[in-house]
């Protein structure tokens, strides 16, 4: 079986929202399958995530859009909240 790596790197505005984005998102790395690594940190105002997988590519690229879903709903969120 292939190993499947990939970076992502957001970048924002600024630190807060940056570490407001990691925050929303990190729990990701804690409940992943067997096979599945997700590391998300806050790197200045940019949001890290490394992925590995061990697997099929569809469940790999399944995990990205699941994340990238996550960060739309945060990012969403938080403009909203910077409204008030």
């Amino acid at each position: 079986m292939r190993r499947l790596q990939a970076t992502l790197i957001l970048e924002y505005k600024d630190e807060r929202t940056a570490e407001a984005v990691a925050k929303a998102v990190s729990p990701d790395n804690f409940k992943a399958p067997v096979g599945l690594q997700v590391n998300t940190t806050r790197k200045s105002n940019k949001v890290v995530t490394e992925i590995g997988w061990e697997g099929n590519l569809a469940t790999f690229t399944a995990t990205i859009d699941d994340l990238l879903f996550s960060v739309s709903i945060a990012e969403k969120a938080l403009f909203v909240v910077d409204k008030f």
